[in-house]
């Protein structure tokens, strides 16, 4: 695979012209070089965004008493 070369690009801008005119063209390239550059500022962002802290500290387990408030409680009717 050794490329285009540059008889694979004169083909290319031959067909552009065909296909979009010589008029779109400059319209085209801007919209292009428009939507390279914000794909590379938001790469550049997210590149350089510190990554989220993480939480040295264990969670810590509820008491005895707690967890056994929270339980429900068997309200049976009596026999």
């Amino acid at each position: 695979m050794n490329g285009i070369g540059a008889p694979g690009i004169i083909l290319l801008v031959i067909l552009a012209l065909l296909l979009f005119g010589p008029n779109k063209l400059p319209e085209l390239g801007r919209a292009v070089g428009r939507t390279f550059r914000e794909f590379k500022d938001g790469a550049r962002e997210i590149i350089s965004e510190p990554e989220p802290a993480k939480r040295s500290e264990a969670p810590v387990p509820l008491a005895p008493q707690k967890l056994a408030a929270e339980l429900p409680q068997d309200r049976r009717l009596p026999e």
